[in-house]
């Protein structure tokens, strides 16, 4: 019977940073109440400039601290009845109506790092700390890069789908109309949360026929960093950070810098190019099933090879485990 209820085998929100918000649009004061990870949460910026995430509802009466809550000093006031909780610990530090702060008042305070234009989010199914990290990318600083453009969009897939699109190199062939399968290397940094794809591809530029080197780092299941390379003293690159809001759908936000000798001879069809991939996308990932032991063929060998590596990031086996 094909049920999707018989054919899917769901896979829980994963562990790892996630980003829920570009730092160029959280000002000091701000407070928005925010949803990921199967989470409602509150995140603000306090008045030394701090981001900070907390469980959305106040130990008092359960007021939801991101709607009609205020940024004092460090802390996010309540809407209801003025509580203050502190950004860093979530402890409450003041009923302005009392002199007695209940023993144990106070909420979760998430791990939080602003990093390379984004706000990221440490999640853990145990609510453990983090236990791994990931690089500051110079581009970012690089006054002969470009200030970042960015997209972001929602859509319905669960995150290790969309992340697994980059190890699927034969879907580029008959997804995104590539001349051919491409070809590409894999290599998993030993005992880490990294690896790098590889493919190579000629191409012909303003600037003449070049041999182009794609590479594709990768983070956890949340988090992707793609250079073309190959053009003397020129580069772009890709930024992407994919966030479960739950186990159905993502927030994806993407960031675009090039160095500005190539940004207006390459940039904007780079950038067109892959918003135009991600939509190809689209609904494949919307209407398809996880199908934890799938039927491979050798040709597929970089998504076994991938979801081996994918295992880590969960705490309890699932089905993929028996992926061969």
């Amino acid at each position: 019977m094909a049920k999707r209820e018989n054919e899917h085998t769901p896979l829980p929100v994963p562990n790892g940073w996630f980003a829920v918000e570009f730092s160029r649009d959280l000002h000091e004061g701000d407070v928005k109440p925010i949803f990921y990870c199967g989470e409602e949460l509150v995140l603000f910026r306090t008045r030394s400039g701090k981001a900070r995430i907390l469980d959305a509802f106040c130990p008092h009466l359960g007021a939801h601290l991101g709607h009609g809550g205020r940024v004092m000093g460090e802390s996010v006031r309540c809407p209801f009845h003025a509580w203050q909780l502190d950004g860093e610990t979530g402890r409450c530090t003041n009923v302005p109506y009392s002199d007695q702060i209940p023993n144990g008042a106070g909420v979760r305070a998430w791990d939080v790092q602003e990093k390379n234009g984004l706000i990221w989010i440490w999640h853990h199914a145990t609510g453990a700390p983090p236990e791994w990290d990931f690089p500051a990318l110079p581009e970012f600083d690089d006054e002969e890069w470009t200030e970042p453009r960015n997209f972001e969009a929602i859509f319905e897939a669960h995150v290790q789908d969309t992340h697994e699109n980059n190890n699927d190199n034969v879907h580029f062939h008959f997804v995104h109309t590539a001349s051919e399968i491409p070809d590409q290397e894999v290599v998993y940094t030993p005992n880490s949360t990294h690896y790098r794809i590889t493919s190579y591809s000629t191409r012909e530029t303003a600037l003449g026929t070049f041999r182009i080197a794609t590479e594709r780092d990768s983070w956890g299941l949340g988090l992707n960093a793609i250079y073309n390379s190959g053009i003397p003293g020129a580069g772009l690159l890709l930024y992407a950070a994919t966030t479960p809001i739950d186990e159905h759908r993502v927030h994806s936000r993407w960031q675009l810098t090039a160095t500005r000798n190539l940004v207006d001879i390459a940039g904007e069809e780079f950038m067109k190019a892959v918003t135009t991939g991600v939509e190809e996308d689209l609904d494949i990932w919307k209407y398809k099933v996880h199908r934890a032991r799938p039927m491979l063929t050798k040709e597929d060998r970089f998504v076994a090879d991938f979801r081996r590596w994918a295992r880590q990031f969960y705490c309890e086996p699932t089905a993929d485990e028996e992926t061969p």
